[in-house]
């Protein structure tokens, strides 16, 4: 079977993008140019940023949707992630909050895809 690895994000500006996710992970992305950049987790799992102006193929109608989630070990750390990402300006939709699968708050980046920290309950 096949093991996704990578996730690519199409973006307005991979300038602006670069420089929230930069900020937002604390750490420098492994490949950066005018139109691309590219974060590596300690998962091992790859974010790209990709100017939806220069994608190839084409896409369609872009819009954000779905999401991009950070698992942690507990609802002390979603609180604690919470805090530091409203410190940094990150925009905030969700407080965290209990929910069916755990304890959970949503941000979003500059061009709306959804980043959703969580503790799954036990």
């Amino acid at each position: 079977m096949l093991d996704a690895n990578m996730f690519v994000f199409y973006v307005d500006n991979p300038t602006v993008s670069n420089n929230f996710y930069q900020n937002l992970l604390d750490q420098a992305p492994v490949e950066a140019s005018p139109t691309f950049a590219m974060y590596r987790f300690s998962s091992g799992v790859l974010l790209g940023l990709w100017s939806k102006r220069t994608v190839e193929p084409k896409a369609g109608e872009i819009t954000a949707s779905g999401e991009l989630g950070f698992a942690v070990a507990s609802n002390q750390a979603v609180d604690d992630y919470y805090q530091q990402w409203k410190q940094k300006g990150v925009s905030i939709l969700q407080t965290p909050q209990m929910m069916d699968f755990g304890y959970t708050f949503t941000a979003e980046d500059p061009d709306g895809h959804r980043l959703r920290v969580f503790a799954i309950s036990e």
